[in-house]
């Protein structure tokens, strides 16, 4: 039994950000709520061994928790508010969890539901949004991270097939078995998107071993060794970056989302230890210094709640701007690492360990501080937004 229990949600809200939200919004956030409290007993076994619990993402699916705001037949729809709750809660339980939502319904599905074909979007939404099918995302290589414009993998024309030759890397779900959407120039140099089933003869995938983050979700590096698809597998509507870009731009603000989930399980966590810990005769809570952290990693909260709910309202007006979506993600990714590194500074020695939660959160999020455009990235994406000026070379 742990020694002390940090893992009650608190449902931190300062600003009462969330207390106007709508009715089948608050209804979809605690589906996401009754999914948490089923699977985060397990997720310190699962992240500690480095496994994937691939059952909870058919749970996901059974829920309704992996469609992120696209529209399904057949099942129920989700805001963009809806969808960033969800996000922002399965999160605030698990990173690994969180990306699985990010991996298989923000990428996956979705480049599927905005650029696919009657037929494809037919034969893979339904499976790939109940969580029957496991999804993948594949653009980024070993050499093009950050530069993924740069992608060298190549799909040419052979008669009534393609033949896709290339490297893939950092790609969740790609060695799970399912679908993966893989992205290369064609015999114009256009980026397509392309439908791979994993089984395809000469696509090879091998789980990343010896991550420190995000450990409990499996991510792959491919190599397509002269995988041969019919014509029919090309995503029609995908025929230049943009098209994959609007992809990117979409989950950007997910990830957004993601971040505030860590942060709050961290500051929840670190605010429960500090009114059980008793040292020097008191509860941690009865000191300053104390009380001064727990004001500064709140305070920090509420501007990423406030960024994400604001973002929320203009995705759904239609009016969001993908450099808003950008610092949205820049600017919560970095309070979420400022707050669990305190948090788990708060927690002292007892912050290292699994069973309080705070560390497994503050490994992961230093892979999602990367992940859909680093740092770097999303600062020069606004740079040049506010300065009219381009400075990436």
């Amino acid at each position: 039994m742990p020694d002390y229990d940090v893992s009650a949600a608190l449902d931190t809200d300062y600003y009462s950000v969330f207390a106007d939200i709508d009715p089948a919004d608050r209804e979809m956030w605690g589906r996401a709520r009754q999914f948490v409290d089923e699977a985060l007993p397990q997720m310190n076994d699962y992240w500690d061994r480095a496994e994937y619990p691939v059952h909870l993402v058919k749970r996901l699916g059974e829920l309704n928790l992996l469609t992120d705001g696209l529209e399904v037949p057949g099942l129920e729809p989700m805001s963009p508010l809806a969808a960033g709750l969800v996000n922002m809660e399965i999160s605030r339980g698990d990173g690994s969890l969180g990306t699985v939502v990010a991996v298989q319904g923000g990428l996956a599905l979705r480049s599927i539901a905005f650029h696919g074909s009657p037929e494809q979007k037919e034969r893979w939404l339904g499976p790939l949004a109940r969580g029957e099918e496991l999804g993948a995302f594949a653009l980024t290589e070993p050499d093009h991270g950050s530069d993924s414009v740069s992608l060298e993998t190549r799909a040419r024309r052979e008669g009534g097939e393609w033949v896709i030759d290339g490297e893939k890397k950092w790609i969740g779900n790609g060695a799970s078995g399912g679908v993966t959407v893989v992205w290369a120039r064609d015999d114009d140099g256009d980026v397509r998107g392309f439908l791979v089933e994993q089984d395809t003869p000469g696509y090879e995938a091998e789980v990343i071993e010896g991550k420190g983050s995000l450990r409990a979700v499996h991510q792959a590096r491919i190599r397509l060794n002269g995988v041969r698809i019919p014509l029919e597998c090309v995503l029609p509507g995908a025929k230049t970056f943009k098209d994959t870009s609007r992809v990117l731009v979409a989950t950007r603000l997910g990830v957004a989302w993601s971040a505030l989930g860590h942060a709050t399980a961290a500051y929840e966590a670190a605010l429960n230890y500090a009114q059980e810990r008793i040292q020097f005769g008191k509860p941690l809570v009865k000191f300053q210094l104390v009380q001064d952290r727990l004001s500064q990693m709140l305070a920090e909260l509420t501007s990423m709640q406030l960024h994400c709910v604001h973002l929320a309202r203009l995705e759904a007006e239609g009016r969001m701007r993908p450099t808003q979506a950008s610092m949205a993600k820049y600017h919560n990714t970095r309070k979420a690492r400022l707050i669990a590194s305190t948090a788990r500074d708060l927690l002292g020695g007892n912050g290292i360990l699994l069973e309080n939660h705070v560390i497994r959160h503050m490994m992961d999020i230093e892979a999602i501080h990367t992940y859909e455009g680093t740092e770097s990235v999303q600062a020069l994406l606004i740079g040049r937004d506010v300065t009219g000026v381009g400075a990436f070379s």
